[in-house]
């Protein structure tokens, strides 16, 4: 083994997996959502068949669950992508750097510098 100032290993350490109770949230919140987004779904049809037969409020049942279907699909998909991210899975988008401001002088002589002399 060598000696000196940077003798060592070249790794970095590892890091440390452990229980993570936010993972555990995001996961329980995408069960639930999913699992309400399927009753929903079964809901809107079950009221839809209904609202065929003649049944007028069954109307109003179909549009609120299937409004409730479309909230917990787009809240599930929301939850997937954090969860992805908290995993490591996905990276956030790089930042924006703002754009250098337009310099305002006196306006340009057509033809360039050798032009103005």
């Amino acid at each position: 083994m060598s000696q000196g100032k940077r003798a060592g290993s070249r790794r970095g350490s590892k890091p440390k997996r452990g229980f993570r109770p936010a993972l555990l949230g995001y996961a329980l919140a995408v069960t639930l959502s999913v699992l309400a987004w399927g009753y929903l779904v079964y809901a809107a049809i079950d009221f839809g068949g209904k609202a065929r037969g003649g049944d007028e409020q069954a109307w109003l049942f179909l549009g609120l669950a299937s409004a409730g279907a479309v909230a917990c699909l787009f809240l599930g998909l929301i939850l997937v992508a954090r969860l992805l991210r908290a995993l490591g899975i996905t990276q956030p988008p790089p930042p924006r750097t703002p754009k250098a401001p337009v310099e305002s002088g006196p306006p340009a002589s057509p033809g360039g510098r050798r032009a103005a002399r």
